[in-house]
């Protein structure tokens, strides 16, 4: 027994129909997917993988990336995606930290990471984006015919870094039920059928592209164009061909900004999903205007894959994340003392449920710390749950801002900034201030130009907001700062700012 490749790779041989559909016309039918990866596990195991060992990646995003993913399930091996943006410093740390047998990279990338892998006794591969490297030259003088190898639920089928935006990244250890239930959960709630198309523009090196979008496609055995990014002519172009689409909100405002994206290119689409960062009310309003689909938003992180999402059939409430997903439960508590709060107070996330993953990779007693006794996991998130049962993210727990004693959520004071004339977005951090302890501080982007200033933001919003939640400071820059996935990046604006107030 191997839950994933059972559940998502043997499906697929004898599978005639095109299961990725690719921007320059291509497709590959799902049997010729199962005969690469079968090629590619074999490869696997001539450079030395055994169950149990880690095949590390960073590569662009390819079918035969793709197929190193599932050739891993079918080998045993536990998958290790890496951020494409990873400089060789940060990757000599996942080279060390994981110890994978085996690294596959660009070849681009091979010169410098070459002392790197031979000093830790690790064997180097390499992929390009177009079907070149050693890996696809040693797959290619392989037998297709892998017996996959049994593992059992519990063991692991991956391990995936985290941000490290508060310290070191931490690899978060996922099973095979882990994975496997969650694409369960997500293809019912979502309504993923074998026929359903997906517009896949995210990368595989995130939960996002990998452990959602692709594992509930393979999972109900429906297709995917899989693009090599995110290019609006492309995903114009492509559109009509598809049902569905997952994103992050970035994907979502470009398109808004075509006026070739309207009704017409969007009626044969059954479902657009927004993730991995918060999706501004206004995005939601002002695509349902242009559409008429709502966009479904859900919540998740790396830990947890998905843990809530709004409903399918019902209503979609914007600033919202939704309900927990099928078997997973979800709760508010005071950060220090774990007390679980009432309904509707605003306190720390906690899930539970087949999703939330195994701990962290040889950190145990970092996992102990983020584990209550009865199995909850802390996620670090300030949100808070309404009557119905609707999360709303509120923030980090570590973007809390805490100003003269008293706790300001910037997600509060963002919604009546984002709200007012001539603001296209804000971030809201607390930096140093010689009073207070913590000021709190405004970034600004303006839409388009607009002549809004510092003054006219705050005299706004005193009507709207106690004077402790006030921006001590508005500033105005062009663009905020983000990761590959969308996330403002607040830990980069704190440390930019954080002589905002400096000397009273």
């Amino acid at each position: 027994m191997n839950p994933l490749a059972h559940a998502l790779v043997a499906p697929l041989s004898g599978r005639e129909d095109a299961v990725l559909i690719q921007a320059d016309g291509g497709s590959l039918s799902g049997d010729a997917l199962f005969r690469m990866s079968g090629r590619m596990a074999n490869a696997l195991t001539s450079a030395g993988v055994q169950p149990g060992d880690r095949v590390a990646m960073q590569t662009t995003k390819s079918v035969e990336a793709l197929a190193l993913y599932l050739a891993c399930l079918r080998a045993g091996a536990l998958f290790l995606p890496l951020n494409t943006a990873y400089t060789s410093a940060e990757l000599d740390y996942f080279l060390s930290d994981a110890e994978p047998r085996v690294a596959v990279c660009d070849p681009g990338a091979e010169a410098a990471l070459r002392p790197l892998a031979e000093a830790k006794g690790i064997t180097l591969l390499t992929l390009d984006g177009t079907s070149g490297g050693s890996l696809v030259e040693r797959a290619a003088v392989a037998s297709d015919d892998f017996a996959t190898v049994p593992r059992e639920p519990d063991d692991l089928a991956a391990i995936l870094y985290t941000s490290g935006t508060t310290g070191r990244s931490k690899g978060a250890m996922l099973s095979h039920d882990n994975l496997l239930s969650n694409a369960d959960a997500l293809a019912e709630t979502w309504r993923f059928t074998s026929d359903d198309v997906l517009l896949h523009a995210l990368p595989i090196f995130h939960a996002h592209g990998l452990f959602v979008a692709t594992n509930v496609l393979l999972r109900v055995g429906g297709g995917m164009i899989f693009l090599p990014k995110f290019d609006l002519d492309t995903v114009i172009a492509e559109l009509p061909n598809a049902t569905s689409m997952m994103g992050v909100p970035t994907f979502y405002t470009r398109l808004l900004a075509d006026p070739r994206f309207d009704r017409d290119i969007t009626a044969h689409m059954r479902l657009f999903v927004s993730g991995s960062a918060p999706l501004l009310a206004e995005t939601h309003r002002l695509f349902e205007a242009r559409t008429g689909h709502r966009i479904l938003e859900r919540y998740g992180m790396t830990e947890t894959t998905m843990s809530t999402s709004n409903p399918y059939e019902g209503e979609r409430r914007a600033g919202t994340v939704g309900l927990p997903l099928p078997g997973i439960e979800a709760r508010i508590t005071e950060a220090e003392t774990g007390e679980v709060l009432p309904q509707g107070a605003t306190g720390i996330l906690e899930v539970r449920g087949p999703n939330v993953f195994k701990g962290y990779w040889r950190l145990p007693e970092k996992t102990a710390e983020e584990f209550r006794d009865d199995g909850f996991f802390i996620t670090g998130d300030i949100a808070r749950i309404d009557a119905e049962g609707y999360v709303a993210i509120v923030g980090r727990a570590k973007d809390l801002v805490i100003s003269g004693g008293f706790n300001v959520y910037p997600k509060e004071v963002e919604t009546e900034i984002d709200a007012l004339d001539g603001v296209l977005e804000s971030a809201v951090i607390g930096v140093p201030h010689p009073d207070f302890g913590e000021g709190v501080v405004a970034v600004v982007v303006r839409d388009g130009g607009q002549p809004i200033g510092a003054e006219a933001v705050q005299v706004e919003l005193r009507d709207r907001l106690a004077d402790y939640k006030l921006p001590k400071a508005v500033l105005f820059i062009e663009e905020l700062p983000r990761n590959t996935m969308g996330k403002v990046q607040k830990n980069a604006l704190r440390e930019s700012y954080k002589d905002t107030f400096e000397g009273g």
